[in-house]
């Protein structure tokens, strides 16, 4: 049910129906197509009235100044010889005041009979304070843009159904000026990431999305097929050894922003399409990338508007520097599993069992700390902590640690229980990466259809020479989850992935 502009509760369907017979109405009785405007010429937003004319007091009028705006109408109010209505344009809203003395006789019944709520106006008039105070605009003059043949949502209360707010998000950000907000913030935070990465001298890339191995990641890909070359072709899960491949081709510093794809679950966390910052920095390593990532994040709160901010109730301090620390520090912190002074695998696993842990049965006691890490750790990481020292076996694309060749030189960076970024210095050793793709082959061809496939010519590449480097990824969405107060994934990318509607 929706509501007419005269206060009846109707179906929206009949209400389409009566905007549509008035559409066909108005061509023939006025010759008027409300839909053939090519432009109008808007040259005052309402924030630069509200601001210019801010200073007007009660029944004062600013006779000499002319505005000429557009924008929707989201409410009106038709009386006899007077009516109001309240207009909003991108960013904020104002109020009307259409009066027969002002436009004429023929101009104000034009309006009372053919204009609706939800409808494109383009407005002529002078800026005025109503008696009770409200700055509005005396409407002289006006165009009907753009016919609204639905009628606005839950006009009084904005639109809360979250399952009409995601399907068809151009109703959400017409009712909720809220989530617009929160869309311009996001714009705002992938700036400032953008700033701060070609101030340090990194290059913006673009690299496939279609590609005969989803690799850079351990994930389950989209597969689709190409025709004409008669080949599986994979959706990237990731952009990292593409951009890998730059660094091999002499690029000192690159980044790229971009959609990856994951065939996956859907929940608060995860959308099967995001969006990645991916950086790789010549001649640099993970600690190097740990300074930058701090940077990163302290420019997006910035752009958001505060480096302290309340996510869901907490107070969460992005002020660097952030915490830093062991994955094996932290699990001995939370759990009591010490990996240095457990002797064998099958300790490990025991140890495990104990604490409620279903496993396979192979895992090695590396495999047991990160199961222990995700079940008893991360969800306690609110603040932004850097975790340091992952197992080789879970970071085939990582640098191992010189000092114990288990672990590698990797952190991630969790906020709120979440993983916002993952980095490391890049292993480029041509050999050590081959057999590492050796061992994701073997867990691929044991049933884990995450492990990662074995790309040949990223091995080649690195063949040729890849100098040192650290890479980072960061998450686009999640990270802006948490700068702008949102609740869930979905609340932050504009068109989510959603279950199709029964019909």
């Amino acid at each position: 049910m929706a509501e007419n502009d005269d206060g009846r509760t109707m179906p929206e369907d009949e209400i389409l129906r009566q905007r549509t017979e008035k559409l066909a109405r108005l061509k023939a009785e006025e010759g008027y197509d409300p839909f053939l405007h090519e432009k109008w010429d808007v040259k005052h937003s309402v924030e630069y009235v509200k601001k210019t004319f801010d200073h007007l007091g009660p029944d004062e009028k600013a006779e000499d100044a002319k505005i000429v705006t557009a924008g929707r109408l989201m409410t009106l109010r038709k009386h006899g010889k007077a009516s109001f209505a309240d207009m909003a344009d991108e960013k904020d809203q104002i109020q009307l005041y259409f009066q027969v003395d002002s436009l004429g006789e023929k101009s104000y019944d034009f309006f009372k009979k053919w204009v609706d709520s939800g409808d494109i106006l383009g407005v002529m008039g002078h800026p005025f304070r109503t008696r009770r105070g409200e700055l509005s605009i005396l409407v002289t003059g006006f165009e009907l843009l753009a016919k609204a043949m639905r009628p606005l949502p839950e006009k009084w209360h904005g639109l809360k159904d979250t399952e009409i707010r995601y399907r068809q998000r151009y109703v959400d950000l017409i009712a909720n000026p809220e989530v617009r907000e929160t869309f311009r913030k996001r714009a705002r935070i992938i700036s400032a990431l953008r700033e701060v990465l070609e101030s340090e001298g990194t290059i913006e890339v673009e690299t496939p999305i279609l590609s005969p191995v989803a690799g850079g990641a351990n994930a389950r890909p989209f597969v689709t097929h190409h025709n004409a070359l008669d080949i599986d072709l994979y959706l990237r899960i990731a952009t990292e050894l593409y951009l890998k491949r730059l660094i091999v081709g002499m690029f000192g510093r690159v980044y790229e922003i971009g959609k990856n794809f994951r065939n996956e679950g859907i929940d608060i966390m995860h959308n099967p399409e995001f969006t990645a910052l991916e950086v790789y920095w010549a001649y640099a390593d993970y600690k190097d990338i740990m300074d930058l990532t701090e940077r990163l994040i302290v420019a997006a709160a910035d752009a958001s508007g505060s480096r302290k901010i309340v996510y869901q109730g907490t107070e969460l301090n992005l002020e660097p520097p952030f915490r830093r620390a062991s994955m094996v520090e932290l699990v001995r912190e939370k759990c009591g599993f010490d990996l240095h002074e457990t002797g064998s695998d099958e300790e490990a696993r025991r140890f495990a069992k104990n604490k409620g842990i279903e496993l396979k049965g192979d895992e090695t006691r590396f495999g047991v700390l990160v199961e222990l890490f995700e079940t008893f750790v991360e969800d306690t990481l609110i603040q932004p902590t850097f975790v340091l020292g992952h197992p080789t076996e879970v970071s085939p694309l990582a640098k191992k640690d010189p000092g114990d060749p288990n672990f590698t030189n990797r952190f991630e960076l969790f906020i709120y229980g979440n993983e916002v970024a993952n980095a490391f210095s890049e292993l480029n050793d041509p050999f050590d990466q081959r057999e590492r793709f050796i061992q994701q082959a073997k867990r691929k061809e044991a049933g884990d259809e995450e492990a990662h496939v074995f790309d040949e010519d990223y091995v080649t590449a690195l063949e040729y020479g890849l100098p040192p480097t650290g890479g980072l990824g960061v998450g686009i969405d999640r990270l802006t989850m948490f700068l702008t107060n949102s609740r869930s994934i979905r609340d932050v990318i504009l068109f989510p992935t959603m279950r199709p509607k029964k019909s």
